[in-house]
């Protein structure tokens, strides 16, 4: 099946990427509390910074696969659209640099500690120069994807976690001869990672027998206006809409610090373990943009309601598998992350198994907003799902989680509620979307 080709490598490639963003706070934690709460900080700004720029830039895979759709070897059209990406993605990267060398003054102005906000501050002096690199690196992957070569992601993002693996080895404790920086040491292996990454991608651009045809990195210097124009059009809404959802659970989080301290640590696993099974259902959406796209350019209604059902089918039927699973044994999916049987951890595994049990119920509305969002991405329909994201995220989500977690006193499980509540708005009404896609004029005209 063409879907779960191309689906399965960027599922494999978004869980290593997981394991990536881990790799730094796992060594810094060796160094310090200070340490550890300054990485896990800085590596939240950062994380957070590069999924929106490469949200932005991911608007070239739905303009690539309508071209391929409509006319097979598009190689001209298909460049234009990479090489502005990469352009747009270039730009909007020179502010995110700008905020993130003030990052001391913004854990200030957060309230944190002033010697966490010192470290944090130093930690992204060093990492925002790896903001280019990681831009290029996923925009050049959005396009390999495009164009079939999705297992070049998996590859790749398991060479990144490697290289990140040895850098802080060397980089934090000083080993193969290296000085022993600590927590700037992590920061300086994030960027020789992505840097790696990023070379490794123009490498595959240039020599894969496919992909060198498009010459994806030829003219680079030649202006497209309005495919630049097109790709701000349809990335903005998709940073914001991933921005949204992100800094929703950023904000479920401060909810929780009001709480307590063990709701705090519960919510960290339970969101984590939640977390790895979205991959899943995240990956099927990327591919079904490029499927639903295709179909798209070839004006075949046929074809894209297809490609929607059946990216609709794997990714809900996944997400039921792993609510099932979390239902069914909680404790042993928290065991990953704390010692379930230690008297000092009963309370954060009795909250955790809560939370727990309540994401379980929004697993399939989880999987099916991310993957309807993908499918109408595929129509280059992206400012109404934003919309969509926002009333649903913050409107309906967030002030649930304030009404039941503080109002009627709730607690953890309020908060956990209003997260269920608002993606269950945000699937209902993107599958509406997608199912009126006729009536509402998101179809093609026919071939």
């Amino acid at each position: 099946m063409a879907l779960t080709r191309l689906a399965g490598p960027l599922v494999g490639a978004n869980l290593l990427q997981m394991a990536v963003s881990a790799v730094d706070v796992i060594f810094v934690a060796r160094l310090g509390t200070v340490d550890l709460a300054a990485a896990t900080l800085g590596v939240f700004m950062f994380n957070l910074s590069m999924y929106a720029l490469i949200g932005l830039t991911s608007a070239a895979s739905p303009l690539i696969a309508a071209e391929l759709g409509r006319r097979k070897h598009a190689v001209r059209d298909v460049r234009r659209s990479v090489r502005m990406a990469l352009w747009v993605g270039a730009l909007c990267t020179i502010p995110v640099v700008l905020i993130l060398a003030h990052g001391e003054t913004l854990m200030l102005l957060a309230g944190q500690d002033a010697e966490v906000a010192r470290r944090t501050g130093r930690f992204l002096d060093i990492i925002l120069f790896a903001t280019p690199a990681g831009v290029a690196a996923g925009t050049m992957r959005t396009a390999a994807a495009a164009l079939g070569r999705a297992g070049w992601a998996l590859i790749v993002t398991a060479l990144s976690l490697g290289v990140s693996i040895v850098a802080n080895w060397a980089l934090v404790f000083g080993n193969l001869g290296m000085p022993a920086l600590g927590l700037e040491g992590s920061a300086l292996a994030s960027v020789v990672s992505l840097t790696a990454m990023a070379l490794a991608y123009a490498l595959i651009l240039r020599f894969d027998t496919h992909l060198r045809r498009y010459r994806l990195l030829g003219n680079w210097w030649r202006a497209e206006w309005p495919r630049f124009t097109e790709i701000v059009r349809l990335g903005v809404p998709i940073m914001l809409t991933w921005t949204f959802e992100g800094a929703l659970f950023g904000g479920a989080a401060l909810l929780m610090g009001l709480v307590g301290v063990n709701e705090v640590a519960a919510h960290a696993v339970a969101l984590n373990i939640a977390g790895v099974a979205f991959q899943v259902p995240f990956g099927i959406a990327q591919a079904a943009t490029i499927r639903v796209g295709m179909a798209y350019g070839a004006c075949d209604h046929l074809w894209i309601a297809r490609a929607g059902r059946v990216a609709l089918a794997l990714g809900i039927g996944f997400m039921a598998l792993t609510a099932l699973a979390i239902w069914v044994a909680p404790r042993f999916f928290i065991g990953a992350y704390v010692d379930v049987d230690a008297p000092q951890n009963a309370v954060v595994v009795a909250l955790a198994v809560q939370y727990l049990a309540l994401a379980a119920m929004f697993q399939l509305v989880d999987g099916a907003q991310a993957v309807a969002a993908g499918v109408l991405r595929g129509l280059q329909d992206t400012r109404v799902p934003m919309l969509i994201a926002l009333f649903g995220y913050w409107v309906i989500g967030f002030g649930t989680s304030i009404l039941l977690g503080f109002h009627y006193d709730w607690a953890g499980v309020g908060i956990w509620t209003g997260l269920a509540v608002g993606l269950l708005a945000v699937s209902i009404l993107l599958l509406w979307r997608w199912h009126a896609r006729d009536r509402l004029g998101l179809l093609p005209r026919t071939a």
